[in-house]
């Protein structure tokens, strides 16, 4: 990671009357539409923006073109939803799902046209607390290179000049855009706000975030319930935040070499009380929004500190090549199960008809 980091922590900058407040979407999932790797009726598969290539992680037994197939993204279809133990069931495994979902051209919001994250959860009928988690199909990785991918997920050997220069890591918000993002926000002090970006169908079950920060603490924001109708922006306000400077606590850190501190996108979870009626949940989610104190003011150093000593960069890479095995061979595993599973939909006949008879049906 080549960028200069800055000299005082967000409160420290506060105290010199200046704001630095800032407003980021983590994920849009109107981003994530598949446009690459077509399956047999020429419908793109994966998005090439977050394409991840687990192969890396098989081993030496599988063939080049079984490896050309282990490949996942962020495309909305391949996003899971994970029932807490008490609602696992066979119907309702299968019938839970997250699938791309068309606004309608004719709708009053700002992305009519695209697509946005449609959810559907079969909770168990009977009274049962119950609780449902909407994860990616990977750990979003905070660290991996921003780097083109073509229509076969295949990886640019060299970045372009506009990915150098954004530097920014494949998951941040886009160089050439000012809303798309995919998961991370670097540089985050104090979290003031989030903010979710739902169409309510009138379902009394409750709306969590789930974020991670740098050190892998996972938390669970609660954004309110889902009991209204149409699109609605729901929010969450620290109440630990302090706006007076004066009653802050300042903190110094070393200059250098700590990275910027992240949050990542780790999920929703949907929360159905015991008391409210069981059965299917259908849910859409356009974006998640946060509203931040910077954790560091980036300002410019008469000494680059990391072409001199390489320390971020040596511990970024240790971080990433722990994601990428973490990651691969859990889709390695899977790849693995699927191809075990049976593919037939029914029994050859042993009787066959002939032309003047019809096939006998055993009662």
């Amino acid at each position: 990671m080549k960028r200069s980091l800055g000299l005082l922590i967000a409160a420290c900058m506060l105290a010199s009357g200046l704001a630095f407040a800032e407003e980021a979407t983590i994920i849009d999932f109107g981003t994530l539409d598949a446009d690459i790797l077509p399956d047999g009726n020429g419908n793109p598969t994966q998005n090439s923006r977050t394409v991840m290539d687990f192969s890396v992680n098989a081993g030496s037994t599988y063939t080049e073109s079984q490896k050309a197939l282990m490949k996942t993204s962020l495309a909305l279809s391949q996003w899971e939803v994970v029932l807490n133990s008490s609602s696992r069931n066979v119907a309702s495994i299968t019938n839970s799902m997250v699938i791309p979902a068309p606004v309608k051209e004719s709708a009053e919001v700002p992305f009519a046209g695209s697509n946005v994250m449609g959810v559907r959860v079969s909770f168990p009928t009977w009274k049962a607390n119950a609780n449902a988690r909407i994860v990616p199909p990977y750990e979003i990785p905070a660290f991996d290179e921003l780097i083109s991918y073509d229509e076969n997920g295949n990886a640019a050997d060299a970045q372009t000049d506009e990915e150098k220069a954004s530097g920014a890591t494949r998951f941040e918000k886009a160089y050439d855009s000012d809303t798309a993002a995919y998961g991370i926000v670097k540089n985050v002090g104090t979290v003031k706000s989030l903010a979710v970006t739902t169409y309510g169908m009138q379902f009394p079950h409750t709306l969590y975030v789930l974020l991670s920060d740098t050190d892998g603490v996972e938390r669970r924001y609660f954004m309110g319930n889902l009991l209204f109708d149409g699109w609605k922006e729901l929010q969450w306000e620290n109440p630990s935040y302090l706006s007076e400077v004066r009653s802050r606590e300042f903190r110094l850190y070393p200059l250098y070499p700590r990275g910027l501190p992240y949050v990542k996108f780790i999920g929703f979870q949907i929360v159905r009380d015991a008391s409210m009626d069981g059965g299917d949940f259908v849910g859409y989610f356009k974006d998640v929004k946060i509203i931040y104190d910077k954790a560091v003011l980036e300002t410019d150093r008469d000494i680059d500190d990391e072409d001199i000593w390489n320390i971020v960069t040596e511990s970024e890479a240790k971080k990433q090549a722990w994601e990428m095995s973490n990651f691969g061979q859990l889709q390695v595993n899977r790849f693995i199960e699927k191809n075990k599973m049976a593919e037939e939909t029914g029994f050859q006949p042993t009787i066959t008809a002939t032309e003047d008879e019809e096939p006998v049906t055993v009662q």
